[in-house]
C-alpha cells in the first residue's frame, strides 16, 4: 500500500489541475514571471484569435510612420549641418579677406595709377599724323566720347552697373547659373568696377588672393569715384586688341576714326572685343569679331538702350574693313619721330603733343606715288621698294615714305637703308674739283681708263672724247669721274660729302666717285639742301614743338645758326651743270615749271636707282629697289626715280610763284675767282635770308638761311701750279693724266687741264 502523504507533487504550469483539492496550489497568470503579451504571442491560441488582415495592416502603418521619421530626421540633420557649414565658411572666408586684406597697403595710400602717357604727333596744320605710347590713344572724357560706346559697354559687360556697389550678387548668382546650365565657363560675374581695379592694380593671375583683392578694390573704387568717372577710367585703359589701349586708340586702330565719331556698329564691334581682344580683333577674325558685335546689339535692344530703327540700320551696316597692321606711311615719320624723343625731352612723363615738320598732303602724294609706280611696274620690272625724302631749305622734313607698305614692312628704307648712290654722288666729286680750280667749261677725255687692277666704265659703253666738266655731269660720265678723283684725291671728295651732310662711313678709295660708298636716302638729300638754299646747311629735323597736354612748351625748335659750306660762285657753278641734268641729262622725266636741278644716280646692275633734285623750295630725293638687292630690270635713276619725283613736285609747288635757283647761273667762258677762305672751316652767314616755301609748306619758324643769288667775281687764269693742290683744303692731289704717262714737252694750259 502506497503512502499517499509521503508522495512528492510536481508543480504543472500548462495542465489543469488533475484535482482541485489537492492543497489549493495553483499558479495565476498574474504570478508568472514572464509577460503575458510575450506568452499570447508565442500561443497558438491568442494568435488564432486576431484576424489576418488587421494584423497586417497595422504593421504597415508603424513601417510608413517610421520611414517618414527618418526623412524628416534627416532633413533635419542636413539642415543643421549646412547651417553650421555655412557658419563656419563665412568664419572662414572673413578669415581669408583679412588674412590677404591685410598683405595689401594701407587703404589710405591707394591711389589711382597715372595712366600711360600717350604721344599725339600731329603734322605742320595740327593734323594727327600717329598716336604713339602705351596707350596709343589720348584719353576721352565720357562726355566727349559717342554716346554708344557706353552704352554698348554696360549691355556686354555689366548690365547693372549703375546700380550695384561694385559686386554685383545678382549678376554673379545669373552667371553661375548659366555657367551650371551649359557645363561649361561661358559668363563672367566681374563688374566693370571690378574689371577696372584688377587692370590697375593687380596681375592677370586668376589665384584666390587676387579676386580677393579685386573685390576690395572695386569697393574702394565706388567708395571714391562716381560711376561716370569708373566708366571713364575703364573705356580708356582697357585693351581691345592689336595693340590697341583705350577706346580712342581702338577707333583710331580699327576705323581710322576719333572715338568721338564712332556710329552704333562700330560701337558695338568694339564692345564685343573685351571678352577676347586678341581672338576677336577684327584684324585677325573680321567674322568673329561681326558675329560677337551682333550679340552686343542684341543685348543693347534688349535693355532699351536702342531703337528699333538704330538696331535694324547696325545690323545691315556691312562689317569693317581693318589692315592687319598700322598702315599709311606717315607711321614712318612717327616711329623716327618717337626715336629722337628722348633726345629732345628724356623721359615721357604723361601725355604730350608732338608737332612736327610734316605736310601731310604732300605726305599722302609723296606715298601715292610709290605705291602707284611700284604698284604698275613691280612685276615688269622687278622693283618691290621705294623711298622718298623732302625738306625745305630751313632743314624741315616735309616728307619722308620709308617703304611701299608700312602694314606689310615697318623697316624705313628712308632713314635706315644704306644703299650705294651710285652717279647721285658725283655732285661731290665735282665740288671737290670746282673747290680746286676746275670750272664747268674745264675739259676731260672721256675715253676708257684704268685705275690700278679698275677700269669704270661708262652706262651703256659709249664714249664722247673731249668734253667739259658740265657735259660729263649732265651725261653722267663715269670716266670723267674717276679722273676728277685722282686729280683731288678720294679725302677732298670725302670732306666735301661730309661737310654737306653725309655722316655715312665712306670709303678712301677712287670708285668712290661712282658711289660705291653706301649711304642712306635722308642723308643723300640732306647733302643736296646746300645747293638749293645758296650754301647752307641747315640742321635736318623732324620736330617743330612738344608741348603737354596743357600746353606747357617742353622743346623748341631755335634753328640755330646754319653754317655756309659752299662759297656762292661753287653754288653757281654746281646749280648750272646739274641743271643740265634735268635739261638735257639723264633726268628730262623730271622737268617741270619750275627751275630744277639734280643728279641720277644707278648703282651696278640696277639694284639702285636714284635721283636726288631740288628747286629753289624743296630738295627731294627717290629710291627704288629690293631690299634683298636683287637687280631691277634696266631701272635707272631717270626712269622711276625720275617720274615719282617729277609727280610730287609739281603737287608741292602747285599754285606757288616760280623762283630761280640760288646763285648767278654760269656762262660759258666765266672763270672763278680762286676761294681764300678754308672751306673745311666754314663761316656763318653774316645776313641770312630766310627761307620761304610753298604755301602748303611754310614753316612756322624758318631758320634756314637761302642765298639770294651769288655775285660773280672777276678771276684769274687757272695757273698750271694750281695743280698740284686742292685750293680749299690745300692737299697734295693726283696729276690728272690718269689714262697714261704724262706728254713730254710743250704743252698748252688745255692740255695741262684735260691730261692730255
Amino acid at each position: 500500500m502506497v503512502n499517499r502523504k509521503n508522495r512528492r507533487i510536481e508543480p504543472s504550469f500548462d495542465e489543469p489541475a488533475r484535482n482541485s483539492s489537492i492543497g489549493g496550489f495553483s499558479l495565476r497568470e498574474e504570478d508568472r514571471v514572464v509577460p503575458a503579451q510575450r506568452k499570447r504571442k508565442a500561443s497558438p491560441k491568442s494568435s488564432s484569435r486576431r484576424p489576418p488582415r488587421a494584423r497586417s495592416g497595422s504593421r504597415t502603418r508603424k513601417s510608413k510612420a517610421r520611414r517618414r521619421g527618418g526623412l524628416f530626421s534627416l532633413l533635419g540633420r542636413l539642415v543643421y549641418w549646412g547651417f553650421v557649414l555655412a557658419i563656419w565658411g563665412g568664419i572662414a572666408a572673413a578669415g581669408l579677406v583679412v588674412y590677404y586684406g591685410a598683405r595689401m597697403p594701407a587703404a589710405t595710400t591707394w591711389s589711382i595709377p597715372d595712366r600711360a602717357p600717350n604721344i599725339k604727333i600731329v603734322s605742320v596744320d595740327g593734323r594727327l599724323i600717329a598716336n604713339r605710347g602705351m596707350s596709343g590713344g589720348e584719353a576721352v572724357h565720357l562726355s566727349d566720347m559717342s554716346a554708344y560706346i557706353p552704352k554698348a559697354v554696360i549691355a556686354i559687360e555689366d548690365r547693372r552697373f549703375y546700380s550695384h556697389f561694385g559686386i554685383d550678387p545678382v549678376g554673379l548668382a545669373r552667371a553661375m547659373a548659366t555657367n551650371l546650365m551649359q557645363g561649361r565657363f561661358s559668363q563672367g560675374g566681374s563688374t566693370i568696377t571690378q574689371q577696372l581695379a584688377k587692370n590697375l592694380f593687380l596681375t592677370p593671375d586668376r589665384t584666390l588672393e587676387r579676386k580677393v583683392q579685386e573685390v576690395l578694390l572695386a569697393l574702394w573704387l565706388e567708395h571714391k569715384h562716381t560711376k561716370n568717372e569708373i566708366l571713364a577710367m575703364y573705356l580708356n585703359r582697357v585693351y581691345f586688341g592689336s595693340g590697341a589701349y583705350g577706346v580712342e586708340a581702338a577707333s583710331r586702330r580699327y576705323f581710322a576714326k576719333s572715338a568721338r565719331d564712332v556710329n552704333l556698329s562700330e560701337a558695338a564691334l568694339l564692345a564685343g572685343l573685351l571678352k577676347a581682344p586678341s581672338r576677336l580683333s577684327p584684324a585677325r577674325d573680321p567674322r568673329a569679331a561681326e558675329e560677337r558685335s551682333q550679340l552686343v546689339l542684341a543685348a543693347m535692344q534688349e535693355e532699351g538702350l536702342v531703337s528699333s530703327r538704330e538696331m535694324t540700320q547696325a545690323m545691315s551696316a556691312p562689317a569693317a574693313r581693318v589692315p592687319s597692321y598700322w598702315t599709311g606711311s606717315e607711321n614712318y615719320v612717327a616711329d623716327t619721330i618717337m626715336e629722337e624723343l628722348p633726345t629732345l625731352i628724356g623721359e615721357v612723363q604723361g601725355d604730350i603733343v608732338v608737332d612736327t615738320t610734316i605736310d601731310l598732303d604732300l605726305q599722302k602724294q609723296a606715298e601715292k606715288s610709290i605705291r602707284r609706280l611700284i604698284g604698275e611696274n613691280g612685276k615688269t620690272l622687278d622693283v618691290s621698294q621705294g623711298a622718298l625724302v623732302s625738306i625745305d631749305n630751313s632743314g624741315a622734313v616735309r616728307a619722308m615714305v620709308g617703304g611701299y607698305d608700312y602694314s606689310t614692312s615697318q623697316f624705313d628704307r628712308a632713314s635706315e637703308a644704306r644703299r650705294q648712290p651710285g652717279s647721285a654722288f658725283k655732285p661731290f666729286v665735282y665740288v671737290a674739283a670746282l673747290e680746286a680750280g676746275r670750272t664747268p667749261d674745264s675739259v676731260r677725255n672721256d675715253a676708257p681708263i684704268q685705275i690700278g687692277k679698275w677700269k669704270p666704265v661708262n652706262y651703256g659703253g659709249k664714249y664722247y672724247g673731249k668734253v667739259t666738266l658740265a657735259t660729263a655731269l649732265a651725261r653722267s660720265l663715269n670716266s670723267v669721274a674717276a679722273q676728277l678723283t685722282m686729280e683731288v684725291g678720294p679725302e677732298a671728295v670725302i670732306e666735301v660729302a661730309n661737310r654737306l651732310g653725309v655722316r655715312s662711313q665712306l670709303q678712301k678709295n677712287v670708285s668712290i666717285a661712282l658711289g660705291t660708298s653706301e649711304v642712306t636716302p635722308l642723308e643723300l638729300t640732306a647733302a643736296f639742301v646746300p645747293f638749293a638754299n645758296g650754301g647752307y646747311r641747315p640742321q635736318v629735323h623732324f620736330v617743330r614743338r612738344v608741348a603737354t597736354a596743357k600746353g606747357k612748351v617742353l622743346y623748341d625748335y631755335a634753328g640755330g645758326g646754319a653754317p655756309r659750306v659752299l662759297k656762292p660762285e661753287i653754288v653757281g657753278m654746281m646749280n648750272s651743270m646739274m641743271a643740265g641734268t634735268v635739261e638735257s641729262g639723264t633726268a628730262r622725266k623730271a622737268a617741270f615749271a619750275w627751275p630744277s636741278a639734280g643728279k641720277t644716280g644707278t648703282s651696278q646692275n640696277s639694284r639702285d636707282a636714284w635721283f636726288v633734285g631740288y628747286t629753289a623750295n624743296l630738295t627731294t630725293g627717290v629710291w627704288f629697289g629690293n631690299d634683298d638687292a636683287r637687280p631691277m630690270k634696266n631701272v635707272t635713276g631717270g626712269a622711276l626715280p625720275a617720274q615719282a619725283w617729277h609727280e610730287f613736285m609739281v603737287a608741292a609747288h602747285e599754285g606757288v610763284p616760280v623762283a630761280r635757283l640760288p646763285g648767278e647761273r654760269w656762262m660759258p667762258g666765266a672763270v672763278p675767282q680762286q676761294p681764300s677762305v678754308a672751306i673745311g672751316n666754314p663761316e656763318k652767314p653774316k645776313n641770312p635770308v630766310n627761307s620761304t616755301g610753298p604755301s602748303s609748306v611754310v614753316s612756322p619758324r624758318p631758320s634756314a638761311p637761302v642765298a639770294s643769288g651769288g655775285q660773280q667775281n672777276a678771276a684769274r687764269p687757272v695757273m698750271p701750279s694750281d695743280r698740284g693742290t686742292t685750293a680749299s683744303v690745300r692737299r697734295p692731289v693726283p696729276p690728272g693724266d690718269v689714262g697714261g704717262p704724262m706728254k713730254k714737252g710743250p704743252a698748252s694750259i688745255l692740255d695741262i687741264l684735260t691730261g692730255g
